[in-house]
């Protein structure tokens, strides 16, 4: 026995609405993934040392593995953030930026599944808390979440307003 269940009609009117407010939707998206990129990436290249330190507080790799990690990524995280905010190459930059807030996401997790007091140090700073600090593992997972969503957001709609895939798209 085949049981059909029928949907609700979607009307044009709405249809419309959605196509018309999409692109604004993924620019403010798309700015907002940049910013998050250009903050957390401009607050570590000043102290590559720092970031290093908060990538090896993790304790999932080799001291001078999480050196060059550390180093490595406030540029890509700046790369990230500058390549959304000018809107060129959108849809690869999304894909990067949801590996990386997946690793990132997976290693809160597993901080927090070893009892690791750290400061995740993903906007400056990090590594190990002192004393008397509690981590705060599980909002910055679900502020994690939150990023990753936007990026799915942009995977899906890359081309958006204001940006230079649209600009090249009509071309």
């Amino acid at each position: 026995m085949n049981v059909t269940v029928a949907s609700p009609p979607v009307s044009p009117a709405s249809v419309s609405r959605w196509h018309t407010a999409r692109p604004w939707l993924g620019t403010l998206v798309r700015l907002g993934l940049a910013a998050v990129w250009l903050v957390a990436g401009g607050a570590k290249v000043g102290d590559l040392a720092a970031s290093g330190r908060a990538v090896n507080a993790y304790d999932v790799m080799p001291y001078d593995l999480a050196k060059v990690i550390g180093a490595a990524l406030p540029f890509v995280e700046v790369a990230l953030g500058l390549l959304l905010l000018v809107g060129l190459a959108t849809r690869l930059a999304a894909g990067v930026s949801a590996a990386l807030l997946v690793v990132f996401i997976a290693g809160i997790t597993q901080a927090w599944a070893r009892g690791l007091q750290i400061d995740c140090g993903c906007f400056g700073n990090g590594g190990q808390l002192a004393a008397g600090q509690s981590p705060s593992y599980g909002p910055e997972i679900l502020r994690d979440l939150g990023f990753l969503a936007l990026a799915g957001f942009l995977l899906i709609w890359p081309l958006t307003r204001l940006s230079i895939d649209s600009w090249l798209e009509k071309k």
